[in-house]
């Protein structure tokens, strides 16, 4: 995504601090998870300032759309829109694994790519997981802490939401090098469009997730979000204390 060229549709990225509302462990959990490296959080009033900002800019804008989304748009129209742009994905997912060394996964990513484009209507049908072709979720951070790249501390960026360091550090590249599918589009109308089409497709898939927010808003999400960072770096092989 070139952050550049999609101008005010960048506001609506503050909802996707909400992506990590399911925590991969228990958030009252999350000290001892944290004792590990030190304090995560040191930036927070920066933070807790920012994450207000977003969350509001979410409230007023982008969820009464997501709603309204929802409202109108079937549930099988709208897992073809999310198939279509995980399918969109897909090159990246195989050029992590394969800068990560994980060649069978990067294999998978390249087959279910190939086959939900031809046989699935340019992936609208997600044909490959009905032939056992699980999907993979890779991006350049996850890349960077799969080499050993400490992931720094927790840092909440207006309008993009939850990140850490490396994070923020990882998109740099990403937007230079033209790293998902909407560098690849000239049009910029269009890619805005289609921009907008996921992100507001995505919050309407987190509706419903919000009920499980508990306690402090911001400490919940900051604790879920690098815990489950966490979890994809190392691909589950976190320590499990049961």
């Amino acid at each position: 995504m070139n952050l550049l060229n999609t101008g005010a549709l960048a506001m609506v990225l503050s909802a996707l601090s909400l992506t990590c509302i399911t925590p991969v462990f228990a958030a009252d959990d999350y000290d001892d998870y944290a004792s590990e490296y030190a304090d995560p959080d040191p930036w927070e009033r920066f933070n807790r300032v920012t994450f207000s900002f977003n969350d509001t800019l979410d409230r007023y804008t982008l969820k009464p759309v997501a709603k309204g989304y929802k409202a109108v748009t079937p549930q099988f129209m709208r897992d073809g829109v999310g198939n279509f742009f995980n399918n969109l994905e897909e090159p990246a997912n195989f050029l992590n694994n394969g800068l990560q060394g994980k060649f069978n996964e990067a294999g998978v990513d390249m087959s279910r790519f190939l086959f939900n484009t031809l046989l699935g209507g340019f992936g609208l049908v997600d044909v490959a997981t009905r032939m056992g072709l699980e999907r993979n979720d890779e991006d350049l951070g996850q890349t960077l802490g799969y080499w050993g790249v400490e992931s720094g501390p927790y840092l909440v960026l207006p309008f993009l939401g939850p990140n850490t360091v490396r994070d923020t550090a990882s998109k740099l590249p990403e937007n230079f090098f033209n790293y998902t599918y909407t560098g690849y589009m000239n049009d910029v109308r269009v890619r805005n469009q289609m921009f907008a089409l996921e992100t507001v497709d995505i919050r309407s898939g987190l509706l419903d997730q919000e009920r499980l927010i508990t306690g402090d808003r911001y400490t919940f999400v900051r604790n879920a979000y690098l815990q489950n960072r966490e979890y994809k770096v190392r691909d589950g092989n976190v320590p499990d204390e049961f």
